[in-house]
């Protein structure tokens, strides 16, 4: 079997999603998801420039060999749009082999480790008794977990929380809208957050929060320690993850779970963290992090640490490449947790998958490859529209994490 052809496919059914299609002289196609959250179009002209001409010819069983081929290759390894794109190509391959094995993926990279997969769900709300309320509400849906974000006094304009009642979609149409951000504020109010939603839901809800990358470690530190008392299953991204040894302060204050590594790339970019088990959960999913191979990896080297994965699954993951994780989360043994935000009806026009939400889980069911198609003359109904994610700046004007 050889690669004969693959093309790029950008669509925006409610939002921009990038697939990649690899074909097959016996006629089995691979999909694999591009999709890189407002840089869209740089992952499909390294697709297609540069990556795609070199994929043709080859024999797509050699998994492994055709990733360090694009990895080690390209000599300026890693970064967001080089590891998006290989993403894309090794995904489609184990699409690919799934097909030709009359084989769900799941059952190639070892079976399964567990009958269902636990998902989390995004709760939000204009303030804390609201957040409470939705909170409840995605309880009675079955939810076990939740993310718990709101908005904050004296804050416009929050991460996490939708300006009208439409789905909470964080990029916005045309060039980054700039928001203001307080620091101060939001530390003094997240205590009061999770102890509003605690008395709410008792205890038995797991709950998580995403600070963003937003704060210093010692900030992180103070923050970590005051929501103790109410047990969060996790901090995401307390702290920027550029500098690893900063989650050295946090760990030394706080005993709050820490799940860090939707913006990492690859293993490497854990080395610190997970070798010194600064963290507890990872957090690069396979359509961001070099597809399944590479998600493998980083999860063994993980799981020697007692390091669990948690794979970014937010909207900006296409259902291929949330077909992806689940496959891995099912029979990884260190899968800790899945975010899941569903995709707006309209996706549903263009793709079609093998996943469904039920009583706080995913299922996947026993289809061959990952289980995704796409409707290509769907799909060219929804052309691309620029989008970008917002800019933060603190109160006085100085640029800072959004």
């Amino acid at each position: 079997m050889k690669i004969t052809n693959a093309k790029v496919i950008v669509s925006c059914p409610g939002r921009n999603f990038v697939t990649l299609k690899v074909m097959t002289d016996e006629g089995v196609f691979g999909l694999g998801d591009a999709t890189l959250n407002g840089r869209e179009k740089a992952v499909s002209i390294c697709l297609e420039e540069h990556i795609l001409p070199s994929l043709i010819g080859r024999d797509p069983a050699n998994i492994e060999d055709i990733w360090h081929f694009f990895y080690k290759g390209a000599y300026w390894k890693r970064g967001g749009v080089n590891m998006a794109a290989i993403s894309a190509v090794d995904t489609a391959l184990w699409d690919i082999k799934g097909k030709v094995l009359g084989a769900p993926v799941y059952n190639l990279i070892g079976g399964r480790s567990r009958e269902r997969i636990m998902v989390y769900a995004h709760v939000t709300g204009r303030d804390a008794e609201e957040t409470a309320e939705q909170a409840k509400g995605a309880a009675a849906a079955g939810f076990r977990a939740v993310r718990i974000q709101s908005g904050i006094p004296g804050i416009d304009h929050t991460y996490g929380v939708p300006g009208g009642r439409a789905p909470y979609e964080p990029a916005e149409p045309g060039l980054p809208k700039e928001y203001f951000w307080d620091t101060s504020r939001y530390l003094n109010f997240i205590p009061k957050l999770f102890s509003r939603v605690r008395q709410a839901c008792g205890d038995e809800l797991h709950l998580l929060h995403d600070v963003h990358h937003r704060l210093t470690p010692i900030e992180a530190a103070r923050l970590g320690r005051e929501l103790e008392p109410f047990h969060p299953f996790w901090l995401e991204d307390p702290v920027s993850g550029e500098l690893q040894e900063g989650l050295r302060l946090l760990r030394a204050h706080s005993t709050v779970p820490v799940a860090i590594g939707e913006v990492f790339n690859t293993m490497y970019d854990y080395t610190t963290l997970i070798s010194e088990q600064l963290i507890d959960f990872i957090r690069l999913p396979p359509a961001h992090g070099g597809g399944i191979t590479h998600a493998l990896k980083t999860a063994a080297f993980a799981s020697a640490y007692h390091i669990q994965t948690g794979y970014h699954g937010a909207t900006d993951i296409s259902p291929v490449g949330l077909a992806a994780a689940l496959h891995c989360d099912l029979a990884l043994n260190n899968f800790g947790i899945q975010e899941y935000m569903p995709h707006q009806e309209i996706v549903r026009e263009v793709f079609s998958w093998n996943y469904e939400y039920r009583d706080g889980d995913m299922h996947l069911a026993e289809r061959p490859g990952l289980g995704v198609e796409i409707d290509e003359a769907k799909a060219k109904k929804y052309l691309y529209r620029c989008a970008s994610l917002p800019v933060n700046r603190k109160m006085d004007g100085t640029l800072h994490y959004w």
